[in-house]
């Protein structure tokens, strides 16, 4: 008889929930999709309700239960893939004492700079506070999306929320607690806190850094591995999930870890680049390397004693979202002629993002000479910004719309190219890389990343899963299905590879030489736009 373990890849706009079989594939056998609010606020504020979490993972688990038709004793475990970063404030009895703040959070300006962006500094971080950090995490809280500083947030706008704080939890430790009844946060989780000490035999949160920071360490609570079981469904839960009471729970890990290990990049030296909601560039290294300039770190993975060298663009696959709303679409609702691309609204996202490929197809390299800039909700890497914004640059009055929606593919694509070249300032990336997300999914975006890249590029089946199969592979792995995560590379193969066009290359390298200096160039109206404290400062300042 299979054997089947169910894996929820919780994103920024939707969990996924996964029915895997484990046999000599891991092979999906049935996947159920639902939404959920994202609450973005004027004042940079990005929240979103735990509940609706957890009530989207009950009703998609219940959903591939009859769909897949496996009774629920068959399910010999479950685990997690999420989006990191996230601030989840419970009380003892691990119910939220206010919305869960997203990695995508940008209200905590003035935390950020009383707590890390004062006194001498290198790289806009206080001089003493980073070598403090970089000694004992080897990565330092200098983002703004950093969750120490969603914390301070809480702190010193909702005093009456902060006292009822009993733990700081990440996105799937959340759901963890609502499913056994623990308090756990696995490794990866809690280095993304920036307050883990990984020196060798320490493996815990720091209280130096917390004392630091000003941190109230029982806050965190007890780390545990990727791969460990961290309880048991409760009977409260398994009637909810449709699950059986004492079906084990396995920690999973966060979405920059695992995607990783979906795509089958688990060695020292390979690199993977995703493309989803978000993108990035990872590379796997043996040790932990740091650009405190650049703000790239190797975070803690699922894998001991590997680490993942990882570059992240805020706002990816969501620019495509953005194309088709307002620009494939017309949103002011006039058309010359109306034509129904897909007559089923459940796959009606899918057909129009399949479409708007068709139809920029033919754009040349280039995009006849349009540069897009992909950063519509701030920046994080190599340049850390939360002013910085989207642009067209360069339109002309033969510029259409097929142009600038090949211009945003390019763009996306440009900056994974940036971040791909300062990693290279500290690691060596792989020849070959290895291209995961819902962005993989399109031939032509492959295309554009290879020649962009000048590298090949290899993709997946089911790119868009790679999460949900890395969650799966840790639940295999609890349960000594699988003997170790660096199976993985043998469990994920390549179906289909990229090899770049030079003669595309060369009329990139151009461009790209262009997009890396917009941002130089336009760094001081992006402030005066869009820093309220900036709005009386003048151009020339």
């Amino acid at each position: 008889m299979a054997d089947y373990v169910i894996a929820y890849d919780v994103g920024t706009t939707g969990i996924k929930t996964c029915v895997f079989e484990i046999s000599n594939a891991i092979k999906l056998i049935a996947s159920a999709m639902e939404g959920y609010k994202l609450y973005v606020m004027d004042n940079g504020g990005a929240e979103q309700e735990p509940n609706d979490w957890w009530d989207a993972m009950c009703r998609t688990t219940n959903r591939v239960l009859v769909e897949s038709g496996i009774p629920a004793e068959r399910i010999l475990g479950i685990s997690f893939c999420s989006q990191m970063q996230g601030l989840v404030l419970v009380d003892k009895n691990g119910e939220p004492v206010r919305r869960a703040m997203s990695y995508l959070d940008q209200r905590a300006q003035k935390e950020l700079k009383e707590g890390i962006a004062h006194g001498l500094r290198i790289a806009g971080v206080n001089l003493f506070k980073l070598l403090k950090s970089l000694s004992i995490t080897r990565a330092v809280a200098a983002s703004i999306k950093d969750p120490v500083w969603k914390y301070k947030w809480v702190e010193s706008n909702e005093p009456e929320v902060y006292e009822k704080i009993y733990k700081w939890l990440d996105v799937k430790e959340y759901l963890i607690c609502k499913c056994t009844g623990a308090f756990i946060m696995t490794q990866d989780s809690a280095f993304a806190t920036l307050l883990y000490d990984t020196r060798k035999g320490m493996n815990c949160i720091s209280k130096e850094l917390c004392r630091m920071y000003g941190v109230n360490a029982e806050h965190l609570p007890e780390i545990v591995r990727s791969t460990d079981m961290v309880g048991r469904i409760t009977k409260e839960a398994a009637v909810k999930l449709h699950l059986q009471e004492g079906t084990p729970v396995f920690g999973g890990g966060g979405d920059a870890s695992l995607i990783g290990v979906g795509a089958g990049a688990v060695e020292p030296g390979s690199t993977h680049i995703y493309s989803g909601t978000s993108g990035w560039v990872s590379t796997v290294a043996n040790k932990q390397v740091v650009d405190a300039s650049s703000m790239i770190a190797a975070i803690v993975g699922v894998n001991p004693g590997a680490f993942n060298y990882f570059a992240e663009l805020e706002t990816a696959g969501k620019c495509l979202e953005w194309v088709k709303d307002h620009l494939a679409l017309d949103e002011i609702d006039i058309y010359l002629e109306k034509k129904h691309i897909s007559e089923s609204t459940e796959n009606l996202f899918t057909s129009l993002y399949d479409y708007m490929m068709h139809a920029v197809q033919h754009v040349p390299a280039g995009s006849n000479g349009v540069i897009f800039t992909p950063w519509l909700h701030g920046n994080r890497c190599p340049f850390e910004d939360a002013n910085a914004r989207g642009m067209f640059f360069n339109i002309s009055l033969e510029t259409g719309k097929t142009e600038m929606i090949h211009a945003v593919l390019e763009g996306i694509c440009y900056h994974l190219r940036w971040q791909l070249e300062v990693q290279e300032k500290k690691v060596k990336t792989s020849k070959i890389i290895r291209f995961v997300g819902g962005g993989a999914l399109a031939p032509l975006t492959c295309q554009i990343l290879s020649d962009i890249l000048g590298r090949e590029i290899e993709t997946v089946d089911s790119p868009q899963n790679a999460g949900a199969v890395g969650a799966a592979l840790m639940a295999a792995v609890g349960l000594g299905m699988i003997d170790q995560v660096n199976d993985a590379k043998q469990w994920i193969k390549a179906n289909a590879r990229y090899l770049p066009d030079m003669a595309n290359k060369s009329k990139h390298d151009r461009n790209y030489q262009v997009f890396k200096s917009l941002y130089r160039a336009n760094k001081k109206s992006f402030r005066l736009l869009n820093d309220r404290k900036a709005s009386s400062v003048s151009l020339s300042n």
